[in-house]
């Protein structure tokens, strides 16, 4: 028993200690996807279904849930956002070349027939995340028309 009580004591101790450690957020001033809207021109409807679905994860600004105030998940969710903007980040859309630009927007048309995103997890506590069939099928449609410019642009 003596041993499970100081497991029990260095496990609260390790934890109330990890709270003064945090990770660096991911929060941006000013208007970060401007050149990305600027180039891909989308509908109202589609912003804010990229306003409520992706840029927390693939842009340079998070709206930060509560409970990321509490280690470990605040660690969890700034790796979920590291990976988020690694694979795109529509805050860097102005220093990708267009081919690039035209292949993130295809990877964005997989994902999306896929479910693969937004991610179970964000929806779990992100409800107005989960897109409907019409939202799914303004952001192809948004997607396939930008894609042409940046395809039109290349053959150039």
């Amino acid at each position: 028993m003596k041993i499970l009580k100081k497991t029990a004591i260095i496990l609260l101790v390790a934890f109330v200690a990890i709270q003064f450690f945090r990770p660096t957020q991911n929060i941006s001033h000013g208007d970060h996807t401007k050149q990305f809207l600027v180039e891909t021109n989308p509908s109202k409807e589609v912003k804010v279904i990229l306003e409520q679905t992706c840029y927390d994860c693939h842009s340079d600004n998070t709206n930060y849930p509560w409970y990321n105030n509490v280690a470990p998940v605040s660690y969890w969710l700034s790796n979920h956002i590291k990976d988020g903007k690694k694979h795109l980040n529509f805050s860097e859309w102005e220093n990708y070349s267009n081919k690039k630009k035209d292949h993130k927007l295809e990877e964005v048309l997989e994902t999306i027939d896929t479910s693969e995103m937004p991610l179970k997890e964000y929806i779990w506590t992100h409800e107005q995340a989960k897109l409907s069939e019409e939202q799914k099928k303004l952001i192809k449609e948004w997607v396939l028309r930008s894609r042409a410019l940046y395809q039109l642009e290349n053959l150039q």
